[in-house]
């Protein structure tokens, strides 16, 4: 139905059920004489009579009958399809899905979502936490979360938090009678605990920087996990070095429970930043959480 044409159904519609062109040009806002013409028009482009017309009442045809029990309906459903979404604006609804890493979940987008269930009953929040890469559209996310600098330069990205540091450390009883590693290089002589991803076979490769000069260094070692919560506690019982955000372990360094080593390999880290896929029109519900997770200075 070419769309010049719902307007004249939308028209007769309203005069069926009226049964009168002076109140369905009322509710329509429009005149009498112009109703009356776009309903004439539509019989003509139909090439059948559909309203029966006397100066005193309107009937229907049994033609204008069926088509007003056929469509009638159907309209209806738009129209009601259309409030309801004028009512998600108004009384914000809907799932939201993150894909993110651990320690963004834990210490980012917990502490600014949760207010935000809290006070719209009708928003729920999946938070996955997960050290793979994802495709956000293939796998069905709202929006991921991830480094800036491992966010893919077509996606729309926003920081989320500050920058941050990560640590080297291990407790004093481990470093007792080893070398200090001086270089990144010197951790090949070092029990390191690592981070396992979900790819077959890979760990997570400890980066440093220093003047300009980037280093990676695929450490070994006799434990592996997938949490940083389990990296640390291995750490804290003497088991080796870990690579962990420096705000895992400050309170540890802080009271001695771990040494931390070369620090000045490891400088500032870009931000966590949020990233989907266009500007596209959001939902209501990912509106209202990308608005609670913009990094404020």
């Amino acid at each position: 139905m070419p769309k010049q044409n719902v307007n004249d159904y939308l028209a007769f519609i309203a005069v069926a059920r009226e049964r009168s062109f002076t109140k369905a040009a009322a509710q329509m806002g429009v005149s009498q004489s112009a109703l009356s013409y776009t309903v004439r028009t539509l019989e003509e482009r139909l090439g059948v009579r559909l309203l029966t017309r006397t100066t005193r009442s309107v009937s229907l045809t049994e033609a204008g009958d069926r088509l007003l029990s056929r469509i009638g309906p159907r309209f209806d459903e738009i129209e009601a399809e259309i409030a309801a979404l004028g009512a998600m604006r108004d009384k914000p609804s809907g799932t939201v899905r993150i894909t993110t890493v651990e320690h963004a979940a834990e210490t980012i987008l917990w502490p600014k979502l949760a207010p935000v269930l809290r006070e719209y009953p009708d928003i729920s929040i999946e938070i996955i936490s997960e050290y793979g890469l994802k495709d956000i559209v293939a796998d069905r996310y709202d929006a991921g979360v991830r480094l800036g600098e491992q966010v893919d330069k077509d996606m729309i990205s926003i920081p989320i938090g500050p920058e941050f540091r990560f640590a080297i450390v291990g407790t004093p009883s481990y470093l007792s009678g080893r070398n200090l590693p001086v270089i990144p290089q010197d951790l090949t002589e070092h029990d390191c605990i690592r981070l396992r991803l979900p790819t077959h076979g890979g760990f997570y490769v400890w980066d440093f920087r220093k003047e300009e000069r980037d280093i990676k260094v695929r450490v070994d070692g006799r434990s592996a996990f997938n949490t940083i919560g389990l990296m640390r506690e291995a750490a804290l019982s003497g088991l080796g070095l870990a690579y962990l955000p420096e705000d895992q372990v400050q309170t540890a360094i802080t009271d001695g429970r771990l040494v931390r080593v070369l620090e000045d390999w490891c400088p500032p880290r870009t931000a966590y930043h949020l990233y989907y896929p266009s500007r596209r029109q959001h939902s209501p519900a990912f509106a209202i959480a990308l608005a609670a997770l913009r990094h404020r200075k």
